[in-house]
């Protein structure tokens, strides 16, 4: 974080300072980080003791002082000796100070922030576009999954005066959650990916969804740049609300920038990346599935935006190994090769993954799926679990897994659309898949775990990896 004294952090975020020992010295200069989990503070950082759903992070500032933090903001007073800033709301104070601290560097510099939003691959393209404006500039983008109330506004936390790039990942699961984190900071660059059922059950339907996914382009900063998915029409009708820059991304003829020539392995995807000036350059994408391709698409054309040469989106590509953890990740390899995405599920990702499943190998490989429910769908859920099963079979998939209660209307679908003979199978627990999978697994291989988070099959995918690496 940029350096500001305890005075101005307690009038940024409206608190009033307290110190246990008596004076507190309201000059003091802090520069360190911000964090609201305890374990990750080091000397000089910052602690919001924010209350949660489960604890109470003013349970932790005893762990934050023997860190070395240097202060506390919370909503109550502490007798553990270290600094406080006393505060209404943990959360409000963390985006003023975010807004703040943005604000200034903004004036200071010449920072550029780029938000991105969509049902599905925000982070894989989060993090292309991180590794695309480090070869730019010093460059900040989120860490993991940081796109909430919490997330983003620790991640603007991070910018110095010298940043010249803030890649912001801006997720939502209700209407004006996206506009409250654009109001802490408004977008130069918003990308827009796709609009799908992923937790259109929290949404409150597939309208709303895309109502709230409007927000991004809406805080758009005057004179700045929308890069839209063309192929989603969803997506493509929110360019009545962009600014008057628009760049448009996708696989079909419109799109200024999109690929063509696409193949899947298991080695990664190549394509033909046409970019919006006219030039075309091949890439290699070592990371498997056509879906992701979308993904490095919209980087593709932040590139163009930012007045990258496509040398460099070319160049990125080819470094990135894999799109994040527990996304299409390929583990094992010793006879069997295992793909772990189960980090979140929809039914578009879903979808996605089992057609990349069905193009894999050739006739000497099996190609296996063990699935888990798609959480957070709502009134949804069911005919999507459907789709799923009928999708299963249609694509031949060699034998499915199906595991965890929530799951079993795919399963019990799966029999009722295709003609089994024990290819189709439930378990209740992860465990008891492992176990049966160990029975049936042999060389060639190729095996596909896929669930919300919320199932944990992503455990049992790295179980498989560590099985047979």
């Amino acid at each position: 974080m940029i350096s500001l004294t305890l005075g101005e952090i307690s009038d940024i975020t409206g608190g009033r300072l307290y110190s246990p020992a008596g004076e507190i010295d309201a000059s003091l200069v802090l520069s360190g980080q911000v964090d609201t989990d305890s374990r990750e503070l080091a000397t000089g950082d910052i602690f919001f003791a924010k209350p949660g759903e489960f604890t109470d992070g003013w349970n932790f500032i005893g762990h934050a002082r023997d860190a070395g933090a240097a202060l506390v903001v919370s909503e109550r007073e502490s007798e553990i000796d270290i600094p406080q800033i006393i505060v209404a709301d943990v959360v409000v104070a963390l985006a003023d100070l975010a807004r703040e601290v943005v604000a200034r560097v903004r004036r200071s510099g010449r920072l550029t922030v780029i938000g991105i939003t969509g049902s599905n691959g925000k982070t894989t393209t989060k993090n292309l576009l991180g590794a695309l404006c480090q070869r730019l500039g010093p460059t900040v983008f989120a860490k993991a999954s940081y796109n909430n109330e919490v997330g983003a506004p620790l991640t603007m936390l991070r910018v110095e005066h010298d940043t010249r790039y803030l890649v912001l990942e801006l997720g939502a699961s209700g209407i004006g959650h996206i506009a409250r984190l654009t109001d802490i900071v408004a977008l130069d660059i918003g990308v827009v990916l796709m609009v799908g059922l992923a937790h259109a059950g929290e949404f409150g339907g597939f309208e709303r969804t895309v109502i709230a996914k409007t927000e991004l382009v809406q805080g758009i900063l005057p004179g700045g740049t929308a890069v839209l998915n063309a192929d989603d029409p969803n997506v493509a009708a929110m360019a009545k609300v962009s600014p008057d820059a628009l760049v448009w991304f996708g696989r079909g003829a419109a799109a200024q920038v999109r690929a063509t020539s696409v193949d899947t392995t298991l080695s990664g995807t190549t394509f033909e990346l046409h970019a919006a000036d006219g030039s075309v350059s091949r890439a290699v994408f070592p990371v498997i599935g056509e879906h992701h391709v979308m993904n490095a698409l919209a980087m593709a054309a932040v590139a163009g935006v930012l007045g990258a040469p496509l040398s460099l989106v070319v160049e990125v590509l080819a470094t990135t190994t894999r799109a994040e953890r527990w996304r299409m990740e390929v583990l094992g390899g010793a006879g069997v090769v295992v793909i772990n995405d189960a980090y979140n599920a929809s039914p578009d990702s879903m979808a996605a993954a089992l057609r990349t499943l069905a193009r894999l190998g050739d006739g000497s490989n099996r190609r296996i799926a063990v699935l888990g429910e798609m959480s957070e769908l709502g009134e949804y859920s069911g005919e999507e679990h459907d789709a799923i099963a009928l999708l299963v079979v249609r694509l031949n998939v060699d034998v499915l897994v199906v595991v965890g209660a929530g799951a079993r209307r795919l399963f019990i679908s799966s029999i009722n659309e295709g003609s089994w003979a024990g290819e189709s199978v439930y378990f209740e627990t992860s465990d008891e898949a492992y176990d049966y999978l160990m029975t049936i697994l042999r060389d060639n291989d190729i095996v596909l775990v896929k669930s919300s988070n919320s199932a944990e099959l992503r455990f049992l995918g790295d179980k498989l990896g560590e099985t047979f690496a």
